[in-house]
């Protein structure tokens, strides 16, 4: 009969290794009493009992491992891993380890500014990188708020995504905020949470903050500001177009979920499982905002129904026109393009299925964490949706 497999909280075996305390860790891994394991297994018996640790790098950071510490521990734990759980970590989606991606480094062009900044408000504190393109000579440009998945930084998501390079092209300023480790461990915006879904409040006033903190300091036209992320991004997005429709013309969700979709942590994964419960939440705000989509078909992460959901309630009408057409990327993948279009004719709702397509952006860079190079190129997409679909005054 096979042995059942413990329950192992990785979130403190984490914590644990970071803390350089690996004799808890590792018998955490292995299901034990860590109080049970024998001093001194951090290090072999020929070895030195000593720990190499990076000091942390900004105020939500932690020391970690470096050098053969770090190479050993990786090795105690790989092998200290049951096989069912080396099976179901091998089955998560393939995301770089935190700062792995930020090695690469996001795209700036010469003469371009890639800042770093920090919003606080009663709500708390967040850093964000700002792009300046180079072609800025104080005339106004548009803004895209990209807020980022998952376990990834601004670097990440603005390496994978090449947001950059598509705001070098068009002459945009693009903000990257960053969710903190202390909000969430996994750094993924709390999309799920009630107080985070309210406008004015929570995490919603941080991003909205952020955008008009750089609304303030640079000239952007009323109605040329936009947002778009991916997964929780994604999510926090839709949940920005609803709370904020006066501050953002445009919503762009790439693997995310609808706003009011889930109310707390049980419901979150339930709607990523299988989408929101009844069916898609009803508008906030009562005006949808044009909304560009781009889901993967063959996405485990965040169900596919979702994206269903989002253009169901950003649709501000009953029935719109609506064409379909179908394409092939040069690297094979097959997607579908649906676009509904206004009474003027203005696309306002724009649907992209990616055929074999996972949890990842769309046409990004294998320099950025959660991408597919074979898919459509999202980030080009989003931009022309944006600023063909609400060109602004």
């Amino acid at each position: 009969m096979t042995k059942p497999l413990p329950t192992v909280d990785m979130f403190e075996v984490t914590r644990l290794t970071r803390a350089g305390r690996l004799t808890e860790a590792m018998a955490m891994l292995r299901g034990t009493d860590p109080a049970a394991a024998p001093a001194g297994a951090e290090a072999p018996a020929d070895g030195p009992r000593t720990l190499d640790l990076t000091p942390p790098d900004g105020d939500d950071a932690v020391w970690t491992l470096s050098g053969a510490t770090a190479r050993r521990a990786a090795g105690l734990a790989e092998k200290s891993l049951p096989e069912g759980m080396k099976a179901w970590r091998d089955r998560l989606p393939p995301a770089l380890g935190d700062g792995d991606a930020d090695r690469y480094g996001p795209a700036v062009a010469p003469g371009a500014r890639f800042e770093t900044r920090t919003f606080t408000n009663e709500a708390g504190s967040r850093a964000y990188r700002l792009y300046v393109p180079s072609r800025f000579r104080g005339a106004p440009l548009p803004l895209i708020v990209m807020l980022h998945g998952c376990t990834q930084s601004p670097d990440d998501f603005a390496a994978g995504t090449r947001m950059n390079e598509v705001a070098e092209e068009h002459g945009i300023l693009v903000a990257y905020p960053a969710q903190s480790k202390s909000a969430n461990a996994s750094k993924c915006w709390n999309w799920f949470n009630g107080a985070d879904q309210q406008r004015d409040r929570g995490e919603p006033s941080l991003i909205a903050g952020i955008t008009r903190e750089i609304l303030a300091a640079f000239p952007v036209p009323a109605g040329r500001v936009y947002v778009a992320g991916l997964s929780a991004g994604g999510a926090a997005a839709a949940v920005m177009g609803e709370t904020y429709p006066d501050l953002f013309a445009a919503v762009g969700v790439h693997s995310g979920l609808a706003c009011g979709a889930a109310s707390d942590v049980a419901s979150a994964f339930g709607a990523m499982r299988g989408g929101a419960s009844g069916g898609s939440p009803r508008r906030a705000s009562g005006k949808g905002l044009p909304t560009i989509v781009f889901h993967g078909d063959r996405d485990s992460t965040v169900n596919p129904v979702n994206a269903d959901q989002v253009i169901a309630q950003a649709q501000a009408e009953a029935a719109l026109p609506t064409t379909v057409s179908q394409g092939t990327t040069p690297a094979g993948m097959r997607f579908t393009r649906k676009v509904a279009t206004d009474a003027a004719g203005r696309a306002v709702l724009e649907q992209w299925t990616l055929h074999g397509a996972g949890h990842a952006w769309s046409g990004g860079s294998p320099a950025g964490s959660y991408t597919d190079p074979n898919g459509p190129d999202a980030s080009r997409e989003m931009a022309r949706f944006f600023l063909q679909a609400a060109p602004g005054a």
